[in-house]
């Protein structure tokens, strides 16, 4: 299966998982699909046979809310069995909305309050360091929770620490919650703000698998300072009437409108 077949499949069935369930931010897991895809299709150094391998790439998602298209991709990855997605966001499920560890292989931690990711990332590219180790550790934020403080005090560790084992990927579709990111509070220039804390920055387009390629791969390994993919992506992206849309932050695709959404992320539209 080539990365842009799983991006396709993982939007399919986070439609499908979100729509059944009745629960939200579709839009938000349409934006990092392709990076999902592109992570665990050829990136991580990962085992679904064995989801504790000691020595795993760790993955963390940092903005929590889009659980589903994490959960989609280990299922499609063999992590578990597709048929489980069906149990998304029902009374008593393992497939809480905001993504959870607990009994689900291949989730290193559960995550929903936003600007905790970055901080429990650099923990553990930090104890990878000190105890030797060559694994990477990858956190996956949104660009509005880059309004947190605790996300900065980890930048500044990071830095502080050469931990060139890290890597941060800022999920920039640039709507949050309620209107703009430009809106609500102005990240620009966002990149000069990491440089100026001492992290490498690469910028790319998170819907183009081949550049997603060259910056999550090679180009993310390079020297001692942590990395930052600043990611350009769409929110609602594969879907028409979603894309670059404040309303599917919190929408859940109903009736004609998951058929129409369904059409189009299959190719039939």
């Amino acid at each position: 299966m080539t990365t842009r077949d799983l991006a396709r499949r993982v939007r399919l069935h986070a439609l499908d998982m979100t729509s059944r369930g009745g629960s939200s931010h579709i839009g938000s897991i349409l934006s990092i699909a392709d990076i999902l895809a592109m992570l665990y299709g050829e990136v991580l150094a990962v085992d679904p046979a064995n989801p504790r391998w000691p020595e795993r790439d760790r993955f963390i998602l940092s903005k929590g809310h889009a659980g589903a298209g994490v959960y989609a991709t280990l299922a499609e990855c063999g992590f578990f069995p597709t048929e489980r997605l069906k149990d998304h966001y029902q009374d008593g499920s393992d497939l809480s909305g905001h993504v959870s560890h607990k009994g689900i292989p291949g989730v290193e931690v559960s995550t929903g309050s936003l600007g905790h990711g970055l901080s429990i990332a650099a923990g553990m590219a930090y104890a990878g360091m000190l105890a030797g180790k060559s694994h990477r550790v990858v956190c996956l934020l949104s660009d509005g929770e880059c309004d947190e403080g605790s996300n900065w005090e980890a930048i500044l560790f990071a830095a502080h620490h050469k931990l060139g084992n890290l890597t941060a990927i800022i999920d920039y579709n640039k709507i949050q919650s309620l209107t703009t990111v430009a809106d609500t509070i102005a990240l620009e220039p966002f990149a000069d703000k990491w440089r100026a804390f001492g992290w490498r920055v690469l910028e790319t387009d998170g819907h183009d698998h081949d550049r997603l390629r060259t910056a999550l791969g090679d180009e993310a390994r390079v020297g001692e300072a942590p990395t930052c993919v600043i990611a350009h992506t769409t929110k609602g992206k594969g879907v028409s009437f979603m894309e670059s849309s404040v309303l599917w932050h919190y929408r859940t695709a109903k009736g004609e409108e998951f058929e129409a959404a369904k059409r189009e992320l299959q190719g039939d539209a």
